[in-house]
């Protein structure tokens, strides 16, 4: 699917997805990727099943207020344990679909909020 927004000029944008993949400003991703309005990072967590507290603690970091986590092909929620460290620090954590992930993406940074969208395949 093609998606399409108005947004800040120069952020990046989310501009299609599939079974398998992400498009951001055009470029197809194909790993586990944090997709932020000033930088795409590759992520090394690479499965839902394989998440880890490392992992979200280096989503802390980022300096997103809210982390989009996108679960693969349908919604997972991760084990409170894990995500401690983006609570501890104030971080709004959102749970979807990697489809509704990439969709919520696009309307934040659409609306200029400091947002990351932690995307996973599998």
């Amino acid at each position: 699917m093609k998606l399409h927004a108005s947004v800040p000029s120069g952020a990046n944008t989310i501009t299609g997805y599939g079974e398998g993949y992400v498009m951001v400003n055009g470029e197809r991703k194909d790993s586990s990727v944090i997709v932020l309005p000033d930088r795409v990072e590759q992520w090394q967590a690479k499965q839902f099943s394989s998440l880890t507290a490392e992992d979200f603690a280096f989503l802390k970091n980022l300096g997103a207020e809210i982390v989009l986590l996108g679960t693969g092909p349908r919604q997972r929620f991760p084990h409170p344990r894990l995500t401690a460290a983006l609570a501890q620090a104030g971080i709004g954590l959102e749970v979807m679909d990697l489809q509704a992930a990439c969709r919520t993406y696009n309307i934040l940074v659409a609306e200029e909020r400091k947002v990351a969208a932690a995307l996973l395949f599998e």
